[in-house]
Formats: structure tokens, sequence, C-alpha cells
């Protein structure tokens, strides 16, 4: 393998410290590449790119140096407070090959600070965001070949932070590891880039609730979820649609933001998606959605909660439009059926184009793609 012994600027190592810096990368490169997918026939998250990116953290210590190395399986002690408590987070983000073969990324910073959050809430120490953008941006720069050339397909970037300590002791973690894999990924359902999904609406699980995690982007919100998500699928369903209080408050689809495009009680043309209450992941497309429909101008655009009597007459009225999630990996994604109380309820997206989330996706695309020229995106090279 070829080696770096020295950081990316020529300097020597140094001992470790309160923060990391991307100056201070070591890089080891891989003597051959592996072969690169068909873009075409990619399944979600199962390609993995040649590099990753690992920093090793100890309270004695501090933060050792940044390394970009081969892809490589961890060596773990089997008692690491990330495999006994949860204690570890992830994050999720892209790169896009754009027609003029730039690679970017899309408002990266708040996944950054998102990221920084849910640390803090995990009790793992601190980083500068901007400095693990960096580290980011450079092992996708080594890695530029595997963002897919295509116009549907992206590299998948996955930030991953474990607690470490080598204790079955219940306890802050005095070591950790924050390391990032790539992965070129096509649609994210199997349906599709722009299939329409139905969802399972049952009160009897909570994804979520408020003073809990639901607005840190913890391991331990998916795992819990999959007892629900298998009953989703048994009932003919493809998502969950996750309910909360007594009203049945409609909060996330899957692991999607959710959007509600209807007339509201007031006659008023709306789009609205929950608040952020502590119950709701605030999504980077979330956020991007409310942004850009704000700057159109065009109807009222609120963040509110909606429960389901409320949706239920809504839809019996004629009133709803269109409903939809968001998502880094699916961007969008039309909902067509919610199953809730053994009805199902008709939602006519698909029926009405879908306008606006088809408006919505494409004008997000094009700016991750560099079809627009916005301060969004983030050039890689």
């Amino acid at each position: 393998m070829e080696s770096s012994k020295h950081g990316i600027d020529g300097s020597s190592p140094q001992p470790g410290a309160e923060v990391f810096k991307a100056a201070d990368l070591d890089i080891e490169l891989v003597q051959t590449s592996a072969e690169k997918p068909d873009p075409n026939q990619l399944v979600f998250g199962t390609v993995f790119s040649d590099h990753m990116l690992m920093i090793h953290w100890t309270a004695a210590r501090g933060w050792e140096r940044p390394q970009i190395k081969p892809l490589q399986n961890l060596s773990l002690h089997p008692a690491v407070s990330a495999l006994h408590y949860s204690v570890e987070l992830f994050e999720g983000l892209k790169a896009y090959r754009g027609a003029d073969n730039k690679v970017r990324l899309f408002r990266p910073m708040l996944n950054m600070e998102r990221m920084l959050r849910s640390a803090k809430r995990a009790c793992l120490p601190r980083f500068d965001p901007k400095e693990l953008l960096e580290c980011i941006k450079k092992l996708v720069e080594v890695d530029k070949e595997w963002v897919p050339y295509s116009k549907s397909a992206s590299l998948y970037i996955r930030p991953v932070f474990i607690g470490t300590e080598p204790s079955l002791g219940v306890k802050i973690a005095t070591k950790a590891l924050l390391y990032v894999i790539l992965s070129p990924v096509g649609p994210y359902f199997s349906t599709g880039s722009f299939s329409a999904v139905s969802l399972w609406a049952d009160p009897k699980y909570v994804r979520a609730w408020k003073g809990g995690t639901g607005d840190c982007k913890l391991g331990g919100n998916y795992g819990a979820s999959l007892s629900a998500q298998s009953e989703a699928l048994t009932a003919g369903c493809q998502q969950v649609l996750w309910l909360y209080g007594d009203e049945h408050h409609v909060t996330e689809a899957g692991t999607m933001n959710l959007f509600l495009y209807w007339i509201n009680e007031h006659g008023e043309e709306e789009l609205v998606t929950p608040p952020l209450d502590g119950v709701i992941l605030p999504g980077v497309v979330r956020q991007s959605i409310l942004d850009l429909t704000r700057k159109w101008n065009e109807f009222k655009v609120e963040e509110r909660s909606v429960g389901m009597n409320e949706l239920l007459n809504a839809i019996r009225k004629n009133r709803v439009k269109e409903m939809f999630g968001s998502g880094t990996a699916c961007v969008v994604c039309p909902i067509e059926r919610i199953l809730y109380k053994g009805e199902n309820l008709h939602i006519p997206t698909m029926e009405n184009g879908p306008k606006l989330a088809s408006r919505i996706l494409e004008s997000l695309t094009a700016m991750q793609y560099g079809r627009v020229v916005t301060d969004w995106t983030y050039l890689v090279v």
C-alpha cells in the first residue's frame, strides 16, 4: 500500500488534542481500487468505496490525528459501550456528480451541526463541525471515482460515532471512534426513485416522545422501529406512519419527515409539516423544502401538529392534495395510502401529478447535481 507518513500539509504527527484538524490528515491509499458497480444496478447501502476516515479519541489524550485508510473491519473489545448501551450515533449525506463532472455536497454543515447535537445527547466528545467536513471532503476527493456518473445515483456518506469504552458499566465513554464510510447508491426504495408508498398507522407503537432522543440521529431510534416495520409489511404497507399522543398526531413516515399539502380548515392552500418539538428529526431535506417553498411564497407554509381526526376529516371532504415524505436517502417520496384502524385512506398524491412533490424534487435535485447554481452546495472537486 502507498502511504503518506505525514499530514496533508506535511506536518509531523502531534499528540492528541481537544479538536482534530483536517490539515493533520494521514492518508494511506489502496494499491488497487475495487471494481466500480453499475450505477443502474445499485442496491442501497450494500457496496462500499475503497477508503474510510477514522479518528480515535480518549479522555486521557483527546483527539488523535485523523486518518484516511483502506476500508477495513473494526477491531473492538466485546464490552464496548456502543454494543451494550447504544452509545453511538450516525449521519447521512450524499455527494453528487453534476453534468459538469464536478462533485458537490448538499448543505453539509446542517449534517455536521446535527451530528454535534447528537454527540452531545449521547455524551460523546465534541468536535469542530467544520474540521470534520473538511476531512469528509478529502475522503470524497480520494474516492471521487466512486461518485456515480449518473443523474439518479449518488455517493452516500455515512459518518458514525461510537463509544468504545471496554466496560460493562453504564457510564460516559472515555474512549470513542468517529469514522466515515462511503457507499454508491441508487433509489432508496426498490419500487423506484419516485414511486408512491403506503403507510401503516397504529398508535400502539411510538417512535419517539418529548424529552427522548427522537430529535437526534441515534442508532437505537432505528433498531427499535423494526418490529413496527415488520407489522406494516404484513399488513400490506411499505412504511410506518408514526403517531404520537392522544390525538394521534402524525409525526414521521418510516425514516422520513412528513409533509401534507392541502386546503386547511380555513380554506387556505397550505403545506404543513410537524414541528421540531423534540419528537421530530430535524431533516436537512425537510429544512430545504421549508426554505424553498417559503421563498416561492405561493401558499401558506406551516410547522404544526396535525392529528389523525383532522386528517380524516380533510380526506373525506377532498381537501387533501398531496402527502409525501422527505429525507436524504429518498429526497422526496409520494404517499398514496394510509391504513388506519382497519380503514384504507386514499391520498390523491399521484392523481394530482404529483405536482408539488415533483416540483420540489426537481428543484432540489437541480441544485444537488449542479444544474442550478446555489450556495446550498459545497464543491468537493
